[in-house]
């Protein structure tokens, strides 16, 4: 396993899923026995050499236990509904997006039975309002939100008008990640490292020192902004209730690893203190440094958590420097639970 991208934990059965491009399935293990269980398949696109046309990439679980489906997002624009009762395909449905390209992360309202898909490398980037029928798991087809080019941003979409009511600025950090956490907070996962001159870092040759930072903001004004110093680089984002913490999967963190076009890079797996809103551990992970030949270059930008134990897991591409991960490995990191 070289490359993958989303993962989740379904906190009712504490099974986890995780978006496995290089054998196009979705692996599952059992997060209370940190155990392989079993590989989906569900006609993923899988690694085309290129992340923006390829799949599975995000995953989430609706549903009860012993009545639940998963969805994932895959390419082309491709949204699948699978049984997991079954492992069977549902049905499928299309966020119509350019030739080629992804349906990428989403969302998940339990409340509306709404996802969220996000068509991200199409020229103009849009997001998708889909219905889930969560006693079938049948999606219906979709009605497209779109996009205006913004950057820096999180927006705050009404899902019952599809319409964005508002967009909040956040400076310096180009969110990728989003986790809902205490109090009506959002953890916004800062993709680019800028640095203190306000423009994006270079790495070692620039005159500048780097800045990482995540932005903790409120959900429904976007005020209160807490920069959170320290961690950058991160994609997704989780926040356990287990231990009142967020968890950032930084493959870009700044260090002094060559790594592709972000020229030095130190990944790690940032800890914040949800309640403090401050960070707590840096957690060295793992990047593949850039080949010039195949396999395909994998990146530690996954992470999530089992609030039950709070196992923390985050996927690493195959390497010789983590003992047992010679063709791909999840790492499990833990911490004491509050009441312990």
């Amino acid at each position: 396993m070289f490359v993958f991208d989303i993962s989740w934990v379904d906190q009712a059965t504490q099974l986890y899923y995780l978006a496995d491009r290089s054998n196009a399935v979705i692996d599952v293990v059992d997060t209370k026995t940190d155990t392989f269980v079993k590989q989906i398949a569900g006609g993923f696109k899988g690694f085309t050499g290129n992340n923006d046309t390829s799949g599975p990439n995000g995953v989430v679980v609706i549903g009860r236990p012993g009545h639940q489906f998963l969805i994932v997002t895959d390419g082309p624009s491709r949204v699948v509904s699978i049984n997991l009762q079954t492992d069977t395909i549902v049905n499928e449905v299309s966020t119509s997006g350019a030739d080629g390209f992804r349906a990428d992360e989403l969302a998940y309202d339990p409340v509306d039975n709404l996802l969220l898909p996000v068509n991200n490398a199409d020229d103009k980037p849009f997001a998708t309002l889909i219905k889930v029928n969560p006693q079938t798991g049948v999606l219906t087809q979709p009605k497209n939100i779109g996009g205006k080019g913004d950057t820096g941003a999180v927006k705050r979409i009404n899902p019952h008008t599809a319409k964005v009511e508002k967009t909040f600025e956040v400076k310096h950090c180009q969110p990728a990640g989003l986790a809902l956490g205490p109090h009506g907070d959002l953890l916004a996962g800062c993709s680019v490292i800028f640095n203190t001159a306000g423009t994006v870092w270079l790495g070692l040759n620039d005159p500048n020192t780097a800045a990482p930072i995540q932005v903790i903001l409120d959900a429904k004004t976007g005020a209160h902004q807490t920069i959170v110093a320290g961690v950058g680089g991160s994609d997704e984002v989780w926040f356990n209730p287990g231990d009142g913490r967020y968890y950032t999967a930084s493959r870009a963190n700044p260090g002094a690893v060559p790594n592709g076009s972000n020229p030095t890079t130190n990944p790690v797996l940032g800890v914040i203190d949800a309640e403090s809103q401050t960070l707590v551990q840096l957690v060295p992970t793992f990047n593949t440094p850039n080949p010039t030949q195949p396999p395909p270059r994998g990146t530690a930008h996954s992470v999530a958590v089992n609030a039950h134990n709070n196992h923390v897991f985050v996927p690493l591409p195959a390497n010789n420097v983590f003992p047992g991960c010679l063709t791909g490995c999840i790492a499990v990191f833990g911490t004491p639970r509050n009441d312990d």
